[in-house]
């Protein structure tokens, strides 16, 4: 009985035992089915917080995005501020990090730090004293002294008879001058040559008619076969549109009011008719330019009338300056400032070339026989631009170049040699672009690339070797200014003629251009000069003569200079 009392209980004991497991059992299902709903929770809260940090990250990105949008739009505004029109001849060039520098890219140290921070001061105080106190021009005097001078007597009325001369009952006991500057206004005339026939007066005695020699001078040759215009009238077309900028309409009135009636037409082939004897010479002058062992090289727009489209279009003149002797040549190909026609240009040059920033002519970079130098006045320009958005590194980089510049004064004061002048610069500019450099590289990350300063930063950074070669030959220029000198004419014409009528027009504009800035250059009065040599041309032609010789440079070395249009009138008919 005891035993069944046992057993039962041991039943009902794992009766409970089973029951407890079953409850157990639900309770840690619940429980499982709560933690995986908690882990369903948690999941859900991570993917919202992870899609609300990349809502953030867009949204730091979008407000960087603005910024350097803003950036931009401040700095450009702060350039048209400063320019009413124009844009950049050089594309940016962008910051290559992984570049290899001219010199070691260290850190500036902090005597360099601190030496750049009084430079700064120094400018900052140069920069505020030229803005507020502007020194006022003082009036030239008239030179006068070359002027013919006429006199003018007058006496009080009624005291002068007939003939203009005192009366006898008064006398003269003193006299006042006062001077005026007049003007007479051009006159236009006809040269009728009168070609006299002569004979002996013996063949008149002794021989009969037909044996008689009769003698007359031979026709003088005229710069353009048959035609009613001589050299004056020629130079005097060419030298109103290139050098005073007339068109020919304003040219054809001012001819009316001389007195003569001149069509459009018959000028402009008067003009050109003249412009294709001077390109025998301009054909010399571009070969003997690019023969110079330095060159500088430029651009400029000129507009192109397109007769197809019936509308302007932008066209390049290309100009070259002999470094060495200052001739200037310009070149015009349909317009075009690829590289294509840099190649045509220079493709065949050997020598030293220094050029802007212009993309077109990196492709020399690595040619034989050419070595490439940049302009330091570009680069100093597009830190002067970013001046009004950042002062601070703008100024900062102005101070490093306005130190390169003064090596170059006082070099041109000293009037040093070439040798001495690179000594001088080996000596102290070349460490001074080592700093530059430094700071370049330590200034950058800290600006918005898209920035004035920071694109200023960029473009020197990158040009930096072809901008230090200068230091190493003391005959060339720190920078392009003379070409640019050169190409200033231009600029000024077409704010007056405008355009020019097609690609032939900017052809003929670039012969003329290159002979009158090579004249300027030569210190030749470009009207003399031209007059002449149109005078001569024809007889060159008809001897053989060497036209060289009448290249400004050298017809000035022969003595051909005239100083007045008397002599060239005079040479004209001895010839």
């Amino acid at each position: 009985m005891a035993i069944e009392e046992q057993i039962k209980a041991l039943m009902e004991e794992n009766e409970a035992l089973r029951r407890q497991v079953s409850e157990d059992k639900v309770t840690i299902a619940s429980q499982e089915e709560k933690i995986a709903s908690q882990k369903n929770e948690i999941a859900s809260q991570l993917e919202k917080i992870s899609s609300q940090r990349s809502e953030i990250a867009s949204q730091l990105e979008k407000i960087a995005s603005q910024r350097d949008e803003i950036a931009k739009l401040q700095d450009a505004l702060a350039y048209l501020r400063k320019k009413q029109f124009g844009q950049m001849s050089e594309k940016h060039l962008p910051l290559d990090p992984a570049q290899l520098t001219l010199f070691d890219q260290q850190e500036m140290t902090e005597e360099e730090k601190a030496a750049l921070a009084q430079d700064v001061e120094k400018v900052e105080e140069t920069i505020t004293y030229s803005v507020t106190r502007k020194a006022k021009p003082s009036r030239r005097t008239l030179d006068d002294s070359k002027l013919s001078v006429k006199e003018v007597h007058i006496y009080p009325d009624g005291t002068t008879d007939e003939n203009g001369n005192l009366k006898p009952e008064y006398v003269e006991i003193g006299a006042e001058e006062s001077r005026t500057l007049e003007t007479v206004p051009a006159s236009v005339y006809i040269l009728n040559t009168i070609r006299h026939k002569v004979i002996l007066k013996s063949d008149v005695e002794s021989k009969l008619p037909e044996e008689r020699k009769i003698l007359i001078a031979p026709l003088p040759l005229q710069p353009v076969f048959r035609c009613l215009a001589g050299a004056s009238v020629l130079t005097d077309i060419i030298i109103g549109k290139f050098m005073y900028h007339l068109p020919f309409y304003r040219q054809i009135q001012q001819y009316k009011e001389a007195g003569i009636v001149i069509s459009d037409s018959t000028m402009g082939e008067w003009y050109e008719a003249a412009v294709e004897r001077l390109k025998l010479l301009y054909d010399l002058l571009r070969k003997q330019i690019l023969q110079s062992e330095y060159v500088q090289v430029d651009e400029s727009v000129v507009p192109v009338i397109d007769n197809e489209k019936h509308k302007a279009r932008k066209g390049y003149e290309w100009c070259v300056r002999d470094g060495l002797s200052g001739d200037v040549m310009f070149y015009y190909d349909r317009g075009s400032r690829g590289g294509k026609v840099a190649r045509e240009l220079l493709g065949n040059y050997r020598g030293n070339a220094q050029t802007d920033g212009y993309e077109g002519y990196d492709q020399f970079e690595p040619m034989e026989g050419i070595t490439m130098y940049g302009c330091w006045a570009h680069a100093r320009r597009k830190f002067v631009e970013a001046l009004e958005t950042d002062r601070k590194h703008a100024t900062e980089a102005i101070v490093y170049i306005r130190k390169l510049y003064e090596v170059e004064s006082k070099a041109d004061e000293a009037k040093l040699s070439p040798e001495e002048r690179k000594a001088k610069r080996l000596e102290i500019s070349y460490p001074t672009i080592q700093v530059f450099e430094k700071w370049m590289l330590d200034t950058y990350p800290t600006v918005l690339p898209k920035s004035k300063i920071g694109m200023a930063i960029s473009y020197t950074y990158t040009l930096l070797p072809r901008l230090s070669r200068y230091v190493n030959d003391g005959r060339i220029n720190i920078d392009n200014n003379l070409i640019e000198n050169a190409i200033r004419p231009l600029a000024l014409g077409r704010k007056n003629w405008l355009f020019c009528g097609n690609d032939a027009s900017a052809y003929r504009a670039a012969i003329v251009y290159s002979l009158i800035s090579t004249c300027k250059n030569a210190g030749i009065e470009p009207r003399i000069w031209m007059e002449d040599v149109l005078t001569k041309i024809p007889y060159y032609l008809r001897d053989g003569k060497n036209l060289s010789e009448l290249l400004p440079r050298r017809w000035a070395e022969l003595g051909t200079n005239r100083t007045d249009s008397d002599s060239i009138a005079t040479n004209r008919n001895e010839s």
